[in-house]
């Protein structure tokens, strides 16, 4: 790194990304198998939960405008121990009534952290880092989620699955402490920050983000449970897998930011919308469970590329409409989470996994016209989208 661009306060964010996802990682690398495994839920079930789980997005907007006087830095602490709090709660529950409890008060603190992580990366660099850094923190991410993957393999079959969530929530707490330490003046502007910015200077954006709530909620609710479910998969088995994913994110997560910084968001995006479509259709079709894995890890290697929206919106927007913009993206992206969940959780058992992957591709392919519509300003350096 140069040391023009990386500062004490980057490594503090670092660090920050490094616990949270680490704690992230050791809940996401046992949830699965201790929905199917532990409490017995079937697809229907899980899909339902995880519709219910992203309520606390839909509401985003709203909760960020209640909010927006309270630093960048302290919301992103507060955010991370109130996830802390949800995941620690996933070690008691023992009916699905106690889980959706335990799973909304997480979701409240993840959907929060969520935009505030992005905010403080772009809002510590100049306009035509915003790429790079957010590469380098997804790369930090990756990392930290490896970490956490290899705690499952070497200890999930002497420890069983619940103390993950405790150590998960202990990471998350850390990951606070860090953040609190962040100077409170990231991201101030000397404008007055809006409660609620719905500007239709940013409608390829709200159209994106909603399409993207439909081919994220598809594959993060069951893309790990067919392989559970179907393949008989364990818990270390599934972690093997998510290392791989993640360490290959890991690698290509820097270049990935700085092409965004070169390319621009309108190319990489449209280049991604279409290779998620075909792995998607992919997905479905083979029944091969070394081919699903291949395809597993190019879905959450493409799922990456969505940070462009995040840098498109730090490019075209003034400071203090950024991170109420990246609120009102997170409650409009939760419009198709909650209601895919609630509806493929309807058809999962009768229509199967395989339609509802084919079904994703098509509203996949429904925003590449969209993205060739992302126009950014000639003036931001290093841009030729």
């Amino acid at each position: 790194m140069k040391s023009r661009f990386w500062t004490s306060n980057l490594t503090l964010l670092a660090l920050t990304v490094f616990f949270a996802s680490l704690g992230q990682g050791l809940q996401g690398g046992v949830a699965t198998n201790f929905f199917v495994q532990d409490l017995g839920l079937d697809g229907q079930q899980i899909l339902w939960m995880a519709g219910i789980r992203e309520i606390p997005g839909l509401l985003l907007v709203f909760l960020a405008a209640l909010l927006m006087r309270l630093p960048l830095s302290r919301r992103a602490g507060a955010a991370l121990l109130l996830m802390a709090l949800g995941f620690a709660s996933y070690a008691l529950v023992h009916s699905y009534l106690a889980l959706i409890i335990a799973v909304l008060v997480g979701s409240v603190g993840f959907h929060n952290w969520f935009p505030v992580q992005s905010a403080l990366g772009m809002g510590l660099v100049k306009r035509e880092h915003s790429g790079r850094i957010l590469g380098r923190m997804n790369a930090v991410a990756g990392l930290a989620s490896v970490v956490g993957m290899g705690m499952v393999i070497l200890l999930s079959e002497r420890l069983g699955l619940r103390p993950f969530f405790l150590f998960s929530a202990t990471a998350l707490a850390v990951g606070a402490a860090i953040a609190l330490r962040l100077p409170t003046d990231i991201g101030a502007s000397n404008a007055e920050t809006p409660r609620l910015v719905l500007k239709k200077r940013y409608w390829p954006y709200y159209v994106l983000i909603l399409l993207q709530g439909t081919r994220t909620q598809v594959f993060a609710a069951f893309g790990a449970w067919v392989l559970v479910q179907f393949y008989q998969v364990t818990a270390a088995q599934l972690a093997i897998l998510m290392i791989a994913s993640r360490m290959v994110n890991f690698l290509a997560a820097p270049q990935v930011g700085d092409w965004f910084d070169r390319l621009g968001e309108r190319r990489l995006l449209t280049g991604s919308y279409l290779g998620l479509a075909a792995a998607y259709v992919g997905y479905a079709t083979f029944h091969n469970i070394w081919l699903l894995g291949v395809v597993y890890v190019v879905i959450n290697f493409l799922f990456m590329f969505r940070i462009g929206l995040d840098t498109y919106v730090n490019r075209i927007a003034p400071p203090e409409e950024l991170l109420p913009t990246l609120s009102a993206g997170v409650s409009i992206n939760h419009i198709t989470s909650v209601g895919t969940s609630l509806i493929a959780g309807s058809l999962v058992n009768s229509l199967g996994y395989e339609t509802l992957c084919y079904g994703a591709a098509a509203i996949i392919l429904l925003s590449c016209p969209f993205a060739l519509s992302l126009q950014v300003p000639l003036s931001e350096e290093g841009i030729t989208a």
